[in-house]
């Protein structure tokens, strides 16, 4: 019962801080760079929507906003099975901004609609970017200048959070922790994950998509593949606000995982560090041993009751779980868990880690996640 607590404890501790020390700590030592500069390669700038009614309008609105030589820029809807007003408001933007309608008649989900929309693509590289995510003018041109270096193969945005209240919410304390942990990852090599809300990528490494797998978990992963390595550029952001509905919202991070799950275990020829080097140790800790923390937080809550009498320390260690967890449950019991910042964590953290388990069950009983209603938002 000692070493399954204290080897619980450790793990969790090193998928939450010891992996982003010890990028810090490799960081010291070896440094990638990414060399940006001007370029203005043939762009596809596409949006995957269904049902979309109500936001494409503004969508569209800001992407031609965006700063980019009109002759390089290819804007495409691919329009997934929408049976609403969406496609006859993209048509509206036809004319007077050189918008592309994609109209996919039977809807397949977001990945298949990506899959039939880059064979249509003209684009060198591929910006992907959901209705719901907001980009600042110079945000295309910016997440662009990274290609400028060949060693990139694709690009996330720096995502940012907006509450409803105009506060950070318990995600954006996880957002920007996600945002420091890929500036790690790209200061020693490479992200393991990208922002399916707003990321580029060459075209040669938008390829094997599937209905069931993420396709920006899958372009990293290709890109690694090739030879190629993924950034993030804090200069290109992508803004989103929160989803308005909690349980909705433990149901995207369900089925995030589930299809980040099925991606993983279709290449886990890319924890072998012989091949693959460092990127394998980063996807082990970014990802597997960050999923598999809600059942090292259960086995050092089992391990550390049957141990609470050999001595205090241990006593206090259950004491503050069951507080922790307690107030966790209350917090969401009681919707009053973005009212502050001691309650706004552990409920997030606690949601998050109850979704993977969740996220668990359903891989393991072999269902996948192919399509879903977009959050709203």
């Amino acid at each position: 019962m000692e070493f399954l607590l204290a080897v619980s404890i450790l793990l969790v501790c090193h998928a939450y801080f010891g992996y982003p020390f010890s990028l810090w700590a490799i960081g010291v030592f070896r440094s990638r760079p990414v060399r940006r500069g001007a370029f203005h390669p043939p762009v596809t700038f596409l949006i995957t929507a269904h049902n979309e009614g109500a936001s494409i309008r503004e969508k569209l609105k800001n992407t031609l906003q965006l700063r980019y030589p009109g002759d390089a820029l290819q804007i495409l809807v691919a329009s997934d099975g929408s049976t609403d007003d969406t496609n006859d408001i993209v048509r509206e933007y036809s004319d007077h901004g050189g918008v592309e309608l994609l109209e996919i008649h039977e809807r397949g989900g977001k990945e298949r609609a990506q899959k039939v929309a880059l064979e249509n693509a003209q684009g060198e590289i591929v910006v992907f970017s959901d209705v719901a995510t907001r980009i600042d003018p110079g945000g295309l041109e910016q997440i662009i200048s990274n290609f400028a270096d060949p060693s990139v193969g694709c690009v996330s945005s720096q995502d940012v959070l907006i509450g409803r209240d105009g506060r950070p919410s318990g995600e954006g304390f996880y957002v920007r922790y996600e945002m420091m942990l890929r500036r790690l990852e790209t200061r020693v090599h490479s992200l393991v994950g990208l922002s399916g809300s707003f990321f580029a990528a060459r075209r040669e490494v938008c390829k094997d998509f599937s209905p069931e797998m993420q396709s920006d978990f899958r372009t990293l992963l290709n890109s690694i593949k090739m030879g190629l390595r993924g950034v993030t550029d804090p200069n290109a952001v992508g803004y989103y606000t929160d989803v308005s509905d909690p349980q909705r919202e433990f149901e995207r991070k369900v089925r995030t995982v589930v299809r980040g799950l099925t991606v993983f275990f279709r290449h886990l020829d890319l924890l072998n560090p012989f091949r693959f080097g460092l990127f394998s140790y980063q996807l082990f800790c970014h990802k597997l041993l960050r999923w598999l923390v809600p059942f090292w937080l259960v086995t050092a809550l089992v391990s550390n009751f049957f141990l609470m009498t050999q001595s205090m320390f241990l006593f206090a260690l259950l004491l503050g779980q069951i507080i922790f967890y307690g107030t966790a449950i209350w917090g969401w019991a009681a919707d009053r868990w973005e009212r502050s910042v001691l309650i706004k964590i552990p409920t997030f953290f606690v949601m998050v880690n109850a979704s993977i388990a969740a996220a668990w069950v359903q891989y393991l009983s072999g269902r996948r996640v192919v399509m879903w209603k977009p959050s709203t938002r």
